[in-house]
Parts: structure tokens; sequence; C-alpha cells
């Protein structure tokens, strides 16, 4: 195994496992909570747009898929028009899920040097991927804790991406 291929397989693990996270607190979030002043729903929309939006390799082309929007660029901090069901968020982390393992796969010793950059970021393509993983942990913890306070049970800790998740 070459040092790329060794650096890719650690890049797949960990991220996957922190999409891995965010599903299983998505999934066990109760209907019940959802839509509430918790905002449950916004504070994973937030997290799996801006996921999407990192691993876009040339920011300036980004698009969210449908039914999503841009409206978490926003300079008011307007919400989305709608809150999106529990379904949708899911398949959009799927989406990301794909994008990211996509995205890995391409990934060379040279490649990881790549810029990513827009008006407030000038990140190597490693740095961005590290950086979005922190993103999705630290909402993964947020969301966490509102189950905890909630119902008093969260999902455990993943500590590597299921096999079967690089499709």
């Amino acid at each position: 195994m070459d040092n790329s291929t060794s650096i890719r397989e650690a890049i797949r693990n960990q991220f996957g496992a922190s999409i891995e996270m965010l599903e299983n607190t998505i999934t066990m979030c109760p209907d019940d909570h959802w839509n509430t002043k918790l905002n449950f729903w916004y504070n994973s929309y937030h997290c799996i747009f801006w996921t999407d939006y990192y691993l876009t390799t040339e920011p300036s082309k980004f698009e969210p898929p449908s039914p999503f929007t841009f409206s978490e660029f926003d300079p008011t901090g307007k919400k989305p028009d709608r809150t999106y069901t529990k379904a949708e968020l899911l398949a959009y982390l799927e989406h990301c899920r794909q994008k990211a393992n996509q995205l890995i796969r391409s990934l060379t010793a040279e490649r990881l040097n790549d810029r990513w950059v827009n008006d407030y970021k000038n990140f190597s393509l490693l740095e961005i991927l590290l950086y979005n993983v922190r993103h999705i942990q630290h909402h993964s913890a947020q969301l966490n804790l509102l189950l905890r306070q909630t119902i008093n049970n969260a999902p455990t800790w993943v500590s590597q991406a299921k096999k079967h998740s690089e499709k």
C-alpha cells in the first residue's frame, strides 16, 4: 500500500464516520422534536449544506441539489422557506457521502495540496476535508446534546466508516 492509498483510506474512514454520526443523530431524533424551538431540523440542514459546499472543489460552482436553496449564504441569517423533512435531509446527507467518497477516491499525494479558495478561506484540499470533518462533528455533538437533554439518549460513537458506505 502506497502512502496516498493509506491517506485516502484514513480520510475515508474518518470522514465517513463523521457522516454516519450525523446520520445516526438525525435518525434518532423523535418526530415531535424535529421542528421545535430547538431547531433540530435546521441545525441538521445547516451542517449538511456546508458539508456539501466544502466538498465542492470549485466553490464558485457549488449548486445545492433540489429542493435545497442558497439560503445558508444569506448574510441576514434567513432560514429556508420551509422545514425540510428528516427523509429529505437524510437523502441530502447520502448525496454528501457519495460526493465525499468520489472526491476521496480521486485523491493523490499531489492533489491534497490543491487549493480550495473562496472569499473567506484559502485551504489545501486536505485542510478543507479536515475542516469539514470538524464542522460535522461540532454539529453532531450539539445535536447529541439536544437528544440527551430531551430524550435522555443519543447515538454511540462511530470510530470508522462502515465498509459498505463507499459505493
